[in-house]
């Protein structure tokens, strides 16, 4: 039996029951175990399905993603969201798009706080997308400027990408939250001056708010300590370190419930639901992994990996030749699978083949979580599209996609700035050496 076409076969079957509405992490376990079976008998195909899943759940390094998912729930149901879009809307209300500016800003601060773009997305859609209709603002470009904004999330540390990729590559994750520092920051940047020239191009389309005193900024300035002192401890502690990444994801997830709890914000309702929902969101998280792990045994018996590895790497186009062509394919994965399955099926084949051809291992951690980040914002899945059109579904998903366009642009403008000028990605991480 070729093992090549038993390879691609996997790979087909996957996508189809994928286009069938199977959840990824089961498509991909189906797969992964009935492929495995069929080329190496039935015994080990179940000795493999029983051991694999106890072995991803109880893989310490892996406790990081469900603490930083309860970390951001619990932000998420303490109102930090929300004091920081009130923040930001102070500040900069009073400018052409200030609403905007505010909702960019609050962003990426409760990205800092959350690590997850879907729960960035969802959270600040039901904060600053009423606000800004209420505003005047066109409906299809707020939703996509939250859509976007949602995708800060998977760059600025602590990241739950990041996690994954520094695991599968043996990658210092610290490394990699301070690589994402600056890429994100320029996200952000990127993005307000996005909406500086939209606002100079139509301003009829971006209106101006009212002006607030000195003395009302200076005091909402006060809601924002818990966001300044999480921060400032999970990661300085990572950076310092103070402790490992796993125990900065608990620090984090226990100052976030301490926190909500002496300022009143968190009471047994709440803390039930952020339960509930880190819950909900670790366990489809731990399923992908699942299914990915059982899926990249059977690519490993069929030697597919291996042989992709030293396809990539004798293509006669030269390294960034690779590099573009595996960024195209990632932009074309994006449009149809979830960034976690991604990351867990592509890192193993495409990640020796960079690192034989030279590349910073860091530096390719940044690359691919931007290059995926496009995939929660581009048609026909667009994670984030679809979540903010689940809370407003008033709002067609083509306006959202029509909106999310221009931002789209500018994230490839920093993608390529990022390949061009590595040190973007590596200064930071190369002070903590």
């Amino acid at each position: 039996m070729d093992r090549d076409l038993v390879a691609l076969a996997g790979f087909a079957a996957m996508f189809v029951l994928m286009v069938l509405r199977v959840p990824i992490g089961v498509a991909m376990g189906v797969v992964g175990v009935l492929g495995f079976g069929l080329l190496t008998g039935t015994y080990p195909a179940l000795n493999l399905f029983a051991s694999v899943p106890l072995s991803v759940l109880t893989d310490y390094n892996l406790s990081v993603i469900p603490m930083f998912i309860l970390m951001g729930a619990f932000a998420s149901h303490s109102g930090l969201s929300q004091e920081l879009f009130t923040a930001g809307r102070i500040w900069f209300g009073h400018r052409r798009g200030g609403l905007a500016y505010a909702s960019i800003a609050a962003c990426g601060g409760f990205a800092a706080i959350n690590g997850s773009s879907v729960a960035t997305a969802a959270t600040m859609s039901q904060v600053a997308l009423p606000e800004m209709r209420r505003a005047g603002y066109a409906p299809g470009f707020s939703a996509g400027l939250i859509a976007a904004g949602g995708t800060l999330g998977i760059m600025i540390p602590p990241s739950v990408i990041f996690v994954l990729y520094g695991i599968m590559t043996d990658t210092d994750i610290t490394h990699l939250f301070a690589a994402g520092v600056v890429p994100g920051l320029l996200g952000v940047l990127f993005y307000i001056l996005l909406v500086q020239y939209l606002g100079w191009r139509n301003p009829d389309h971006l209106p101006v708010g009212e002006t607030h005193p000195w003395s009302e900024r200076l005091r909402c300035m006060g809601g924002l300590w818990p966001v300044i002192v999480l921060f400032s401890v999970v990661l300085g502690g990572i950076y310092g370190g103070w402790f490992t990444v796993q125990e900065g994801a608990g620090v984090g997830a226990a100052g976030t419930l301490a926190i909500g709890m002496v300022r009143g914000k968190l009471r047994w309702p709440q803390i039930k639901q952020a339960l509930i929902e880190a819950l909900r969101i670790s366990s489809a998280i731990m399923l992908i992994v699942i299914g990915a792990y059982l899926f990249g045994y059977f690519l490993t018996v069929t030697q597919f990996t291996q042989k992709a590895v030293e396809t990539l790497v004798h293509l006669p186009v030269g390294p960034y030749g690779v590099l573009a062509l595996i960024l195209i394919g990632y932009f074309i994965l994006g449009a149809v699978m979830d960034e976690l399955a991604m990351i867990l099926l592509t890192v193993p084949i495409v990640f020796p083949a960079m690192m034989q051809l030279g590349f910073d291992p860091v530096w390719f951690g940044v690359i691919t979580v931007m290059a995926v980040s496009f995939g929660m914002i581009t048609p026909p899945v667009g994670i984030n599209v679809f979540v903010i059109n689940s809370i407003a579904g008033d709002i067609a998903l083509t306006k959202i996609y029509r909106g999310v366009a221009a931002f789209l642009a500018v994230d490839v403008v920093r993608l390529v700035l990022l390949c061009a000028f590595p040190i973007l990605s590596l200064w930071l991480p190369g002070t903590l050496k």
